[in-house]
């Protein structure tokens, strides 16, 4: 690591023991959580540091000389200094703590509205998070921007023929994530990034799922800007962060008005401060933020390689069981997708699905899972989603199939009943 902090080999186990909640059971049995993609659990040194603050040393930040002031800005701003070095950012100030992945793309969808003109065009893809599609939407219907929309292939990859062939002069954005919440899949963004920039385009990544689970390089990516959430990333709810390069961020008019993001307040003019503050009006979320850090830190301690190996290791064990098992679908299976194993049963709503499995102590997802788009392209009304995480082992992996061969079987027996009643 560049900061010269050791790097210790992965152990699942010992990484899921650092977890309270993973030992509380569910339904009478042991709990199994398959629902990170949505919300990861905290590990006990995210707990400790949000609870350190509040107890031992917490204070409004960047307003006060006091003690308690210092220390709070102290850690507050070291937490950005470690967002930058996770994403390998050129520097601290082009990182912009939101309370979200959310907020960091409408701040950037709102400061790009201010100079989109009629026939502008936006290009998202099919498989984007809502997060990522309704921002741009806004700008379609306030602005007259076109959004136009990069195609999915069957397999659930990205159809990189199709979206270069979107590219034209007119094209402002480029809105793309860089793993699919629902399909699992990883799009080459670097490549995306490099075609864009060809055509005159910036380009926004969506990272609530490829910060955790693949290993973003903002520079080597090349990107204008780079959007993550901490409570995907074992840290807390209502923080987030956007990257940007310097000259993106310049680029952008200030979001909010209010304290903290200025220079200086007349009565007949106001002059804002640079980025990151002018991007930060008001109390910024403090211990959300001091959390992220905690959380980051604690993950940049293991291997990466070997954490995204193990959560590859777990959908593949999962995959290979559930070859063969009767009306199962799984959506999206590109070449070197992320664990996540999204699928349909015949004959069984997701929502049943989810229900019958919790039953067994098992936590997946159902619905549409915010991508209403993809779920069309690819022909379902509803879908169950189990998503693997660092924490989770072989035996999650079992528990999880085995849970859902029972679903499957009674479901075929029920199905062989009413063929006998005919």
């Amino acid at each position: 690591m560049a900061d010269g902090s050791v790097v210790r080999a992965f152990d699942a186990y010992a990484a899921r023991a650092q977890f309270p909640i993973l030992s509380r059971t569910v339904n009478g049995r042991p709990l199994v959580y398959l629902d990170s993609a949505a919300s990861a659990q905290k590990p006990q040194a995210v707990i400790d540091a949000i609870s350190g603050a509040m107890s031992g040393s917490y204070a409004n930040v960047h307003r006060g000389l006091h003690t308690l002031a210092n220390e709070t800005t102290e850690a507050f701003e070291g937490a950005r200094a470690t967002v930058a070095r996770f994403l390998n950012a050129e520097a601290e100030t082009n990182i912009v703590f939101t309370k979200g992945g959310t907020e960091a793309i409408n701040l950037v969808a709102a400061g790009v509205g201010q100079s989109i003109q009629p026939g502008d065009e936006i290009i998202v893809s099919q498989m984007e998070h809502h997060s990522n599609i309704v921002p741009w939407h806004m700008l379609r219907e306030r602005y007259g921007a076109v959004l136009k929309w990069a195609p999915v292939l069957d397999d659930g990859s990205l159809d990189m023929a199709g979206f270069e062939a979107l590219l034209t002069p007119r094209t402002k954005i480029v809105a793309v994530t860089h793993m699919s919440n629902v399909l699992g899949t990883i799009n080459p963004i670097t490549e995306i990034t490099r075609l864009a920039h060809k055509a005159g385009a910036r380009v926004l990544i969506d990272g609530c799922q490829g910060a955790v689970h693949a290993a973003p390089d903002v520079q080597a990516i090349g990107c204008d800007w780079y959007v993550l959430t901490g409570h995907k990333l074992y840290g807390p709810t209502g923080i987030g962060a956007l990257y940007g390069t310097a000259e993106a961020l310049e680029s952008l008019p200030p979001w909010q008005g209010g304290g903290e993001m200025i220079e200086t307040v007349e009565e007949d003019r106001v002059t804002y401060a640079k980025a990151p503050h002018r991007f930060e009006a008001g109390t910024p979320p403090i211990l959300e933020a001091i959390g992220l850090g905690a959380a980051l830190d604690w993950l940049m301690g293991f291997d990466k390689a070997q954490v995204i190996a193990h959560e590859q290791a777990l959908y593949a064990h999962a995959r290979a069981r559930l070859d063969g098992v009767d009306g199962l679908r799984v959506l999206g299976e590109a070449d070197g997708k992320g664990a996540i194993l999204t699928f349909t049963v015949d004959g069984a709503h997701a929502h049943d699905i989810a229900q019958i499995m919790d039953r067994y102590g098992v936590a997946v997802r159902a619905g549409l899972h915010c991508a209403e788009p993809l779920a069309r392209r690819m022909g379902v009304t509803s879908s169950a989603r189990a998503s693997f995480a660092l924490y989770n082992t072989k035996e999650d992996a079992d528990a999880f199939v085995d849970a859902l061969i029972k679903r499957a079987s009674s479901l075929s027996d029920d199905h062989g009943r009413q063929a006998d009643h005919r």
